[in-house]
């Protein structure tokens, strides 16, 4: 049977590059058609001590993706006796994911990490790999990236890039059905990787 388009989940997510490190924000609404069916779903996802990942469409699709990557991540690390660097995780999830491209997981991923700078790279269902300083996935992402595009600079701080991923995420809530309820915010400096939650009420300021 065909999937019907109406009942693959929305959402948004972005990633920003700073100065210092990257920010990927994501909402937390998943929807089954028109009905919501959580308002708490997390979408950010901690790869390793210095890779995370945030991604779009199917929550059991992507909770198993992130789960498959870092297991061969750690599998990878024992053989190398050394942590993988972040180009090598973002490779390593497209063959994943192109391996399954007879039938693909219905997820957008992002994948952040540093190694010698900050850097993002997007992922479609079919393994794709495109690297940028700013991207947007989901089905909000049309109208967040015009925000970041727009405020993006190559020397933000962290709250900078904070603020500008919230406003984008927030902006495309407004018009978007498939997304809402809070972002959550996932940070990847040299120091490791933490996680914030941003209330939707609250206003992030400029």
């Amino acid at each position: 049977m065909a999937f019907n388009e109406a009942y693959i989940p929305g959402a948004t997510v972005v990633g920003i590059t700073y100065k210092d490190g990257l920010v990927l924000g994501a909402e937390r609404r998943v929807t089954l058609g028109g009905f919501i069916v959580s308002k708490t779903a997390k979408k950010t996802f901690k790869v390793t001590d210095n890779v995370g990942a945030a991604c779009a469409g199917m929550i059991g699709d992507m909770q198993i993706l992130i789960k498959e990557l870092q297991s061969y991540v750690r599998l990878r690390e024992l053989e190398l006796r050394r942590p993988l660097p972040p180009n090598s995780v973002a490779k390593l999830l497209s063959v994943i994911m192109f391996e399954r491209r007879f039938a693909p997981m219905i997820t957008q991923v992002m994948i952040g990490g540093i190694n010698s700078k900050p850097s993002i790279w997007v992922l479609d269902p079919l393994g794709s790999l495109i690297p940028d300083d700013y991207a947007a996935v989901g089905s909000g992402a049309e109208i967040a990236i015009g925000l970041v595009e727009n405020g993006y600079s190559e020397n933000m701080t962290e709250d900078q890039a904070k603020n500008l991923a919230v406003r984008a995420i927030r902006s495309a809530i407004k018009r978007d059905v498939s997304s809402g309820d809070g972002v959550d915010l996932l940070f990847v400096t040299k120091d490791g990787v933490r996680e914030e939650t941003a209330s939707f009420m609250q206003p992030a300021s400029s």
